[in-house]
């Protein structure tokens, strides 16, 4: 048994190497996100909370786009030039 599979034994929680890394990459990006919005609006309390609690970017997702009122096409301007 490799050291990753090792992790989750007894767990009943299977999952691929692949599937774990990219919900890393999800949860980054999103958690990066929400970070920089809630340092630019001052929000200590909401920065702490998304540094803190891990949630695979659902709680970041929640802030973006219902607390702090992004679209997403303000977090990924694809072709826009500022």
């Amino acid at each position: 048994m490799d050291g990753f599979n090792a992790m989750l034994a007894g767990t009943g929680f299977v999952i691929s190497p692949t599937a774990f890394f990219a919900l890393i990459a999800w949860t980054l990006v999103w958690k990066g996100l929400a970070l920089w919005h809630s340092a630019q609006r001052e929000e200590k309390w909401w920065f702490i909370a998304l540094l803190v609690v891990n949630t695979a970017g659902i709680l970041e997702i929640v802030y973006l786009f219902f607390i702090a009122k992004k679209k997403f096409t303000d977090l990924f301007p694809v072709g826009r030039i500022e």
